[in-house]
């Protein structure tokens, strides 16, 4: 059983009494511990220093009517106990900088003492989750007056909506610790954002993340772990696992764990990974490489928190969030049969699609300036760019050469490159064209040639727009099945060709051929001559 604390302000006008009166007049601090279904291990209670005689004799009568009882007095001295700002601002470092451990304890937050602005700031941190804990309230009793009564609060923040602006710069920094403090711009991006703080505050439920390789899945999984974790939501670890990298009964105990004996080489019971996530975070990363069968497994394990251990027929219990991540099309894959309906119904309550880093180009810039400043950070050394170095290098990373194949991989690559490549710090445009050029070819690989490589070159292709691009590529395709350039030249004209008086099919394509640059004899296959 866990401890009950109670954090609660003295109260100089209600918890004094004459002597005479002393064990007669109700006095909420005393009286609350006084209730004899409520046993209380800890107090700890905020006393004003001028109110240190009153703090004393509080104490000395807790102790009389509950010796089990431990009292900790905290000064806590305020310039105007009613100024709201002063006093949020004292409490909220309170909890801030207080040890609360909600595994071996259980917190009430008393708020029948204090000012009604206290009473306010406590009921507003404990909603919030930093206080973690739940409200009580003390009132004079009938039949027994001195002890009173206590009553537990449900929090129902609905019905104070007016309160929900003092919140506005919290939630500006929950979204700012799941961007990494990052200031993106993306419209689309940002708004992911905000919903996505909004679920992982007020959700128990799994959610899915989708979006394709190194769109920062991961990152974002853990942001939202240390999120929950800091508002209190849960108490356990943030556990990650790579589903393409276990396979077999080494994805079943990994996953599940197992006993002595179950495998040969079971040499040890394991418990598992699921069972090292309870009551915090297992983040499943490419969950579609699960097998089948550690799929229905994973299924009884979200929906009801148990699961066997491979070899055992004791079932294991573990109470986690589970954050899915993957690249793939799951619903493809249920038509195909590999991948469960039932799990994907379970876990796509909550589904975030996480855009590629090419389709947020007004984001690259601060991602660069945060890669940079990440650099500095591991290795102790700040690298920066020069003036032409930086416009040049994201006058490449946010045009159409920019493909960012893998996303933030391909960006946090490239950062450590130039940066080792730097002199003396600083990024140099010769430096910025070596990683252009390798970024080039590295993209090139990966992508479908173009029919323009073989008639223009890298620096002309990458000043192309889109739009001339994909209306060259298709001159040059049929360019080359033609004949000859008149007979190109009626192919790729043949209905503005009938509107015309004079026509030369053949002078119209070589100009505009050579707007680009391109002749017509590079055209030609060498088997063609």
């Amino acid at each position: 059983m866990k401890d009950l604390v109670v954090l609660g302000f003295l109260g100089p006008n209600v918890d004094h009494a004459p002597r005479s009166a002393r064990w007669t007049k109700w006095r909420p601090t005393v009286g609350l511990c006084q209730q004899p279904d409520l046993l209380i291990h800890r107090f700890e209670l905020l006393t004003p220093t001028k109110y240190q005689k009153l703090a004393d004799e509080v104490v000395a009568d807790i102790a009389a009517v509950s010796p089990e009882t431990t009292v900790v007095q905290r000064p806590f001295d305020l310039a105007d106990p009613w100024d709201f700002e002063e006093v949020y601002g004292a409490l909220y470092e309170l909890a801030r900088s207080y040890p609360f451990d909600p595994d071996r304890e259980d917190y009430l937050v008393h708020i029948t003492t204090g000012t009604h602005v206290a009473q306010i700031c406590l009921f507003l941190l404990t909603e919030s989750r930093h206080f973690p804990g739940r409200l009580v309230q003390t009132s004079p009793g009938q039949r027994e007056p001195a002890q009173g009564t206590y009553s537990i609060v449900d929090l129902d923040l609905s019905k104070y909506d007016r309160l929900a602006s003092r919140f506005v710069a919290e939630k500006r920094d929950a979204v700012s610790l799941l961007k990494s403090g990052i200031e993106t711009r993306n419209e689309r991006f940002n708004r992911l954002i905000d919903r996505i703080e909004q679920v992982a505050l007020h959700s128990r439920e799994p959610l899915l993340l989708t979006g394709p390789t190194g769109a920062g899945k991961s990152r974002l999984a853990r942001r939202i772990f240390e999120l929950r974790k800091s508002r209190h939501r849960l108490e356990g670890e943030f556990v990650e696992v790579n589903c393409a990298t276990i396979r077999g009964e080494g994805a079943m105990s990994a996953l599940f764990g197992h006993v002595k004996g179950s495998f040969t080489g079971a040499m040890r019971d394991r418990p598992g990974l699921l069972r090292a996530a309870h009551r915090g975070v297992l983040f499943l990363d490419e969950i579609g490489e699960l097998a089948l069968d550690e799929q229905a497994m994973l299924l009884r394990a979200v929906e009801e928190k148990a699961f066997f251990p491979l070899g055992s027929d004791r079932e294991s219990k573990s109470d986690f969030l589970l954050i899915a991540g993957t690249n793939r099309d799951l619903g493809h894959m249920v038509r195909e049969g590999r991948f469960r309906d039932d799990l994907l119904a379970r876990i796509n309550l909550w589904t975030f699609e996480l855009p590629g880093l090419r389709d947020r180009p007004e984001d690259i810039e601060p991602n660069l300036q945060f890669e940079l400043e990440e650099l500095a950070r591991r290795s102790g050394t700040r690298v920066t760019f020069n003036k032409e170095a930086r416009e040049r290098f994201l006058r490449f990373a946010t045009g159409p050469e920019g493909a960012w194949t893998a996303n933030f991989r391909d960006l946090g690559g490239a950062v450590i490159r130039m940066a080792t490549l730097a002199r003396g710090g600083r990024i140099s445009t010769d430096v910025v064209d070596e990683e252009i050029a390798r970024l080039r070819a590295r993209w090139s690989m990966a992508a479908p040639a173009s029919v323009l490589s073989d008639v223009m070159d890298a620096t002309r292709l990458a000043e192309l727009d889109p739009f001339d691009r994909v209306q060259l590529e298709h001159v040059v395709e049929v360019a080359r099945r033609a004949r000859s350039l008149s007979d190109a030249g009626r192919m790729l004209f043949i209905a503005s060709r009938t509107k015309r008086k004079s026509v030369n099919d053949a002078d119209r394509l070589r100009k505009y051929l050579a707007r680009f640059g391109i002749e017509w004899n590079a055209l030609r296959r060498e088997d063609d001559h």
